[in-house]
Order: structure tokens, then C-alpha cells, then sequence
């Protein structure tokens, strides 16, 4: 198992990859998939950093106000999509 990225085979995946998309596509979609790649970082430090706590905002006397009613539900007919 550890013989499956060997030089022979990158540079057959390469070959590959040339024919299917051409020499002028390769250099965009190496780079969607690097931003990609990057944001996918970001967002997972973004997860891993605990957050601060937000400030305790200053206290406004309440006002008894009734809550708003429920929204009148409608059947939602479901979309089909013809090919």
C-alpha cells in the first residue's frame, strides 16, 4: 500500500489530467483548488479558536409588548424540475 504515490504514477496521473483538461484549464483549477484548500484552513482555525465572550451589553428597562402572532401557513406545492 505504501507503493501508491511513486513517481511513475504521479506522472501518469499528470498525463492524465492533461488529456482530460487540457493545458490552459490545469493552471485554473490548480488554483480553485488552492483557495480552496485555504479557506478550508481558515475556516478550521476559525473552529478550533475558542471565541471571547461578548461584553455584557448595557441593561434597557424592559417593555411589556404581546409577541407577534404565528405567521397563517400555506400548503407549499413542491417544484419539479423537468430535464
Amino acid at each position: 500500500m505504501g507503493d501508491l504515490l511513486q513517481p511513475t504514477h504521479l506522472l501518469l496521473i499528470a498525463i492524465v489530467l492533461l488529456v482530460l483538461f487540457g493545458g490552459k484549464k490545469l493552471p485554473e483549477l490548480g488554483k480553485g483548488l488552492g483557495e480552496g484548500l485555504k479557506g478550508f484552513k481558515d475556516g478550521l482555525k476559525g473552529v478550533s479558536e475558542p471565541t471571547a465572550p461578548a461584553p455584557p451589553a448595557a441593561t434597557a428597562p424592559q417593555q411589556n409588548v404581546a409577541p407577534a402572532p404565528p405567521p397563517a401557513s400555506t400548503p407549499v406545492e413542491p417544484q419539479i424540475r423537468r430535464l
